[in-house]
């Protein structure tokens, strides 16, 4: 019985490609990200970074700007500890090696190609193609400079180094604004690459 079982029992753990914590900080991190975006262009149009450039209001959070640095702030400490909670899952259990290299530019441009012609193989989800590895370091590198940026803006007095790290105040709005900005292009690609690929999807839903 137990030469039976066993066989059975390895079958099922190998078609675990996204463990449970992976998929409950990855929705935590999703949630956390949209409720910042919102409530971060509500905060934006009280005080707009570039002068000529505003968010409809329709598409932001928060109601006024007290409602969205609520909104901002609570959404903030989740994307911080969860954030963090993933990326120590990530390095104790060898899966940041593992899943996101080794990696090249030249692997970056070769699937890249692939991707434009219609011929990148999606056929092992477990698998992250060189431009999937890209991508996900990249809103990795950039989720950390909103944190760091927006720290600088909201504590600057309490952080100077920080603060001058980003090149002042003012600039720092800029760098935050630009890190949301690249987060906002990343979930639209990310929505579409979904789209095209559904069972991805699937598999962040039930890790097979």
């Amino acid at each position: 019985m137990n030469a039976i079982l066993k066989p059975r029992a390895s079958h099922d753990a190998a078609r675990t490609i996204q463990p449970a914590w992976v998929r409950i900080t990855h929705w935590l991190n999703a949630l956390a990200a949209v409720l910042m975006m919102l409530s971060g262009w509500r905060i934006y149009d009280a005080s707009p970074v570039f002068q000529s450039f505003t968010i409809p209001p329709g598409i932001t959070l928060g109601g006024w700007l007290g409602g969205a640095l609520q909104w901002h702030f609570a959404a903030m400490w989740l994307l911080f500890f969860n954030a963090l909670f993933y990326l120590a899952m990530n390095l104790v259990t060898g899966r940041f090696m593992s899943k996101f290299f080794p990696l090249s530019p030249r692997a970056i441009l070769h699937d890249l190609g692939e991707a434009l012609k219609g011929r990148l193989s999606h056929a092992d989800p477990s698998h992250y193609n060189a431009v999937q590895k890209f991508a996900y370091l990249f809103v990795m590198l950039d989720i950390a400079v909103l944190i760091v940026s927006g720290l600088a803006i909201w504590k600057s007095v309490q952080f100077p180094l920080l603060r001058e790290l980003m090149g002042g105040y003012d600039r720092a709005r800029v760098v935050h604004f630009c890190a949301m900005s690249l987060l906002a292009g990343f979930i639209v690609v990310h929505l579409t690459m979904v789209a095209l690929v559904p069972r991805s999807l699937l598999t962040m839903i039930r890790g097979h």
